[in-house]
C-alpha cells in the first residue's frame, strides 16, 4: 500500500505552486509560473522533504487512492503519509511532464500530465493525472486529484513483422491489364491495410481492401477482404521459408462460394511472385493460375 500511495502523491503534489502575486488576468504568466513550480517541486520531492510538500495542499484537501479507496484528508495526514513513504523510497526519484494547463476561473486551474517514479534497477512506474488546484491568499494549493496508470498501447507488430516486405506499392503489367496493390501499417502497427485495383485498358475493373492482422484466439495471422463488386472473404497466412501460403475462402456478390490457396514468394526486396492453386467455385474445380510477377514501384516507400 505504501508503494501505491507513493505513486499517488507523486502525481498529485507535483502540480502545485507557491509563487505569490500572480495577476489572474495574465494566464500566460500564471502558466509559466506553474511550470516553473513543477520543476522546483521535483527537486524538493527528490530531497524527501515531507513537511514542505504537505504545505502545498489546501487545509481541507482530500486525496482518494484509486486502487484502495482509502482517503487521506488534510495537511497533517498527508505529511504523515509522506514521512512513511520516504522511509521506503531510498534512491527513488520522480519526473513530471506537464501536458496541459487550463484555467476554470482566476482562482481555479486544472492540470493534466504524466508522472514517473524512477527506482534504481527497475522500469519506471508511469501514471496520468488530472489535478484541480485553487489559489488562496496568493498561493496555489492542491485541492483534488485523480490519477490512473498510463494506457499501454500494445502492438501485434512482433507477429506481423515478417510481412514488412509487403509495405509499399506493387504493380503487375500484363498486356492491357494492370494489377496494383498498396500496403501500409495501421496506427500502432496492429494491422496491415492492403488496397488493390485491377484495370483493363485503363478502365477500373475491380478494386478492394484487405486487412491483415494477428488473431490472438487462434494464434495465427488472418486477413479479411472486401471488393468493389460486393464480395468478401477471409484467409489464414502461414510462412514457409521465403513463401507465404494463404488459404482463402470467399463469398461472391451473387452468393456463390469460392476457395483457393495462394502462394506469395519473396524473390528479393523489389519483386515477388503470386500464384493461385486448389481453386474451386461452388464445389467445381477450377484451373490453377500460373505464377504472376509483381514489382515494387520505385516511388513507394
Amino acid at each position: 500500500m505504501k508503494t501505491r500511495y507513493f505513486l499517488s502523491f507523486v502525481v498529485a503534489l507535483a502540480l502545485v505552486s507557491t509563487t505569490q502575486g500572480w495577476l489572474c488576468a495574465d494566464q500566460a504568466e500564471d502558466e509559466a509560473a506553474i511550470r516553473a513550480s513543477v520543476a522546483a517541486y521535483v527537486v524538493a520531492f527528490n530531497q524527501g522533504d515531507a513537511k514542505a510538500i504537505a504545505a502545498k495542499w489546501s487545509p481541507d484537501a482530500v486525496y482518494t487512492n484509486p486502487m484502495t479507496g482509502d482517503e487521506v484528508s488534510g495537511r497533517k495526514a498527508i505529511e504523515e503519509q509522506l514521512v512513511e513513504i520516504f522511509k521506503d523510497a531510498k534512491g527513488t526519484k520522480i519526473a513530471v511532464d506537464v501536458n496541459s494547463i487550463r484555467f476554470v476561473s482566476p482562482s481555479v486551474a486544472v492540470e493534466e500530465g504524466t508522472a514517473s517514479v524512477l527506482r534504481p534497477g527497475a522500469e519506471p512506474d508511469v501514471t496520468v493525472y488530472t489535478c484541480v488546484y485553487v489559489k488562496s491568499d496568493g498561493n496555489w494549493l492542491v485541492d483534488r486529484m485523480t490519477e490512473q496508470p498510463e494506457p499501454v498501447f500494445r502492438s501485434n507488430y512482433q507477429h506481423l513483422k515478417d510481412l514488412q516486405w509487403m509495405i509499399g506499392t506493387w504493380v503487375d503489367q500484363d498486356g492491357s491489364a494492370t494489377i496494383e496493390t498498396t500496403s501500409q501499417w495501421s496506427q500502432n502497427q496492429n494491422f496491415i491495410t492492403r488496397k488493390f485495383s485491377i484495370s483493363v485498358d485503363g478502365q477500373s475493373d475491380l478494386s478492394g481492401v484487405q486487412i491483415i492482422g494477428w488473431d490472438p484466439v487462434e494464434q495465427e495471422i488472418r486477413s479479411w477482404v472486401f471488393d468493389s463488386d460486393g464480395g468478401y472473404g477471409n484467409s489464414t497466412w502461414k510462412k514457409k521459408e521465403n513463401k507465404w501460403i494463404v488459404s482463402s475462402a470467399a463469398t461472391l456478390s451473387d452468393g456463390r462460394k469460392a476457395s483457393a490457396t495462394k502462394t506469395m514468394t519473396v524473390v528479393d526486396e523489389n519483386s515477388i511472385t503470386w500464384q493461385a492453386t486448389g481453386r474451386s467455385l461452388d464445389g467445381e474445380i477450377l484451373p490453377n493460375i500460373a505464377p504472376v510477377k509483381l514489382t515494387r514501384n520505385s516511388d513507394s516507400e
